[in-house]
């Protein structure tokens, strides 16, 4: 098992995700089901490009309605649906970069990182992602104001009513929760 990666999909994990691309193709109700699949990877690859977590929320749901707009022309090539959103994704990060130069005409920072990510980091976010949402709801909030938000702890803890000694155990918790469950799955 060590030598397996999360990636890697079974004969039968791909007959079913073509299966259920197939009935999405022939009802569209039916996308609900890839985009519960989908959309943590979606959105981990987003973020690890765009690293602002509105504009990523606001580009992984317009991929998905590119991906639902686009869905009858989709043809099963035997790669993962995944790459197909992917590759959306890729478009869509790309749109707005673009726009966003037009309309600023000069760029201070640019909007994309440098590299792309492979496979197994959008993977291993996507888990992260997971993992943070089954915190308890102080933890999570904590986790997210001060990672994803970028919020100091004295921010942090006037948000939240508290002392900054609270906020520092609760982020301590939160992280230290993260890397055991993080530790079982990587041995």
């Amino acid at each position: 098992m060590a030598g397996d990666k999360p990636a890697a999909k079974s004969q039968a994990e791909e007959a079913n995700e073509r299966l259920l691309v197939e009935a999405a193709q022939e009802d569209p109700a039916r996308f609900a089901e890839l985009y519960e699949i989908n959309f943590e990877r979606v959105y981990a690859y987003v973020a690890r490009r765009v690293r602002d977590r509105d504009i990523a929320e606001d580009l992984t749901s317009e991929v998905f309605q590119k991906a639902l707009a686009n869905l009858p022309r989709f043809h099963w090539r035997g790669a993962p649906f995944a790459a197909w959103l992917f590759r959306i994704a890729s478009n869509v990060i790309a749109d707005r970069f673009k726009n966003t130069a037009r309309e600023n005409s000069v760029v201070d920072e640019p909007i994309m990182a440098r590299t792309e990510p492979s496979l197994e980091e959008v993977e291993r976010r996507a888990r992260i992602f997971r993992l943070v949402s089954e915190l308890p709801a102080d933890q999570r909030r904590v986790i997210a104001m001060r990672f994803a938000e970028e919020k100091s702890i004295k921010e942090i803890a006037t948000e939240l009513g508290r002392s900054e000694g609270a906020v520092k155990q609760l982020q301590f918790r939160g992280l230290q929760h993260l890397r055991s469950q993080l530790g079982e799955t990587n041995g």
